[in-house]
This record gives structure tokens, sequence and C-alpha cells, in this order.
């Protein structure tokens, strides 16, 4: 199987940073979460990176059996890689935020490479008046949320989550966090190839200017050399722009609800699929390749969907 010019699309179908008032289309119920997820793949998504939510109102739920329901529809109709978080919401201990990825053994998993302040206040200025539930307004408005990633919480999830087979999608918000990641690698902890996913444009990380791509880029190179597989994630209206750089220049690519709402300007995406599509239709305008469950597997070494736990 060759994998050149094949490039990876993750989708990112629901989240836990936007909440169910902004969008009739976030997925919020276990079914909604299943198809959504189902549809990003059959799209052209090689990797679903999934969160739960509380049906009742939307909220983050990182309880293992709220993942239960999807993951055994997703393995039933769909080949693609599941790669459960371990980010949940910044309001969550590490102990609740490893738990669904420790219980069901997953491919992949993700892991947020340091702590930083996450700015989701802003978007009080466009939803506020729109909000439904209490707590979205309470979550949303606050500026002290300090998203809690130390060195002792890292190696806690490496540790958790290694002996099962599962591997890493190391997301990396600013320059410190990749070199966060040397040191683990350094250390042992981590292997080759690391799957890392640079985020851009979350207010408290790195901004989503050309630039700003390019010195990720350069750090990354300069601390893994060819040992990693980069993928980059624009946030809002960055995603396309970070998308199309990224695949321009030999990288994989994440969309989905979780990092963008829009479809274009002022226009809100209907699904994570309308997403995948548009994606991919710069991946093969660039004379690039989709790459298949199976192909992503072998680029990022994963141990295969008939070694997870649900």
């Amino acid at each position: 199987m060759t994998t050149k010019n094949k490039v990876i699309i993750t989708c990112a179908v629901t989240g836990a940073i936007h909440t169910p008032s902004m969008s009739p289309h976030l997925p919020v119920s276990a079914s909604e979460i299943a198809e959504a997820a189902i549809g990003a793949a059959e799209a052209g998504a090689a990797v679903v990176h999934l969160h739960a939510r509380d049906p009742k109102d939307g909220r983050p739920d990182q309880t293992p059996e709220g993942f239960r329901p999807f993951l055994q529809v997703i393995k039933q109709r769909s080949d693609c890689v599941v790669n459960i978080t371990t980010g949940g919401a910044p309001t969550m201990s590490i102990q609740e935020r490893v738990a669904p990825a420790a219980t069901w053994k997953p491919e992949l998993a993700s892991l947020n490479m340091g702590s930083m302040n996450f700015g989701l206040f802003p978007m009080l200025k466009r939803f506020g008046n729109d909000l439904k539930h209490e707590w979205e307004r309470n979550y949303l408005g606050d500026k002290g949320i300090l998203f809690h990633n130390t060195f002792a919480d890292i190696e806690h999830i490496l540790t958790t989550l290694s002996p099962n087979g599962t591997r890493f999608e190391f997301e990396c918000y600013d320059t410190a966090h990749l070199y966060n990641l040397k040191h683990f690698m350094d250390e042992g902890l981590v292997k080759g190839p690391l799957f890392i996913q640079t985020v851009f444009g979350l207010m408290g990380g790195i901004g989503a200017h050309p630039d700003d791509m390019m010195h990720m880029k350069r750090t990354a190179d300069r601390l893994f050399g060819d040992n990693y597989r980069w993928s980059v994630l624009g946030a809002g209206r960055n995603q396309l722009n970070a998308a199309a750089m990224s695949a321009a220049m030999g990288g994989h690519v994440r969309v989905g609800l979780e990092d963008s709402l829009w479809a274009g300007p002022g226009k809100l995406a209907t699904s994570n699929a309308q997403q995948v599509k548009a994606v991919r239709q710069i991946i093969e305008g660039l004379g690039l390749e989709v790459a298949t469950p199976d192909e992503a597997r072998e680029i990022l070494h994963l141990k295969g969907a008939s070694e997870v736990g649900f």
C-alpha cells in the first residue's frame, strides 16, 4: 500500500467548545453523534474525533457510559479510525478526562500538550442573546478558565493509555507544546511517528496567520525531523484556509463542528460531512488523494480496529 500524497482528513464532530444554542446542526444525542461521524467518514474522513454530550441540555459528558452507544454504532457501520478525546472540557479533572479512552481502548486518543488560558468568552458577543441554557452562559462567560495539562497530567494519560496500544493525536496550541512533546519523547514515553495536530486561531493559543503556521512547522521539523506526521486545525473562520495551507505543504487536515460551525461567512454548516466534502475538494484540487482509514492506520502506525475495547 502506497501512502505517498495521501492526506488524512480528521473530523471532530461535536467537541466541547461550541454549545447547542449556537447551531441546530451541532450533534448532541448519541444517535446524532453516531450519524455525524458515519456521514463524515462516508464523505472522506479517515479519522473521527469524538466527544460525548448530555442529551438533555448538550453539556459535555466525559463518562465512559456516555460514549458507549455511539462507539458501538460507528464500529458496526464504518471502518473509520475512532479517536476518543482526553481533553473532554477544560472544566474537568484529569481523572474524568482520561476515563473514556482508558475504558474503550481506541486506536487514537487526543492529548493536549500544555496548560493554557482558554478564551471562549468572545463567543458571547455573537451568541449571547440566543443561549437557551444557563450552563452555556456560565461556561462561555468564564474568563478564568485554565485548561490544566501539567507534565504530571500528560504523563498520567500517556502511562494509562499506552499499555493498551492506543496512540495519540498530540494537540499543540503553541510552540511550547512542541517542546513539551520533545521532552516526553526524550524520556521514552512516546515514540514516532508522532501524529501532531497543530491548532491555530483559538484564543489563548497561537494565532492563525500563515507566519504562525510556518513557525510551528519549522519548530516541529527541527525537533522531530521526519519522525512525525503533521496535521492542522484552524478554528472558526480559519478552518479551510489553514487546511489548504497544510495540504499544500504535505500535511494532513482536521475539520468538523468542534472546530468551526461555519460553511462560509455568516453561513452555518449543516453537517460535519459538508465540511469534509469542502476540504476534500481542496485536497483533490491540489492533485492529492484522500487517505482511506486503512491508509491512515499505516501512516500513523495504529493497532487496528479489531484491537479496540468497543
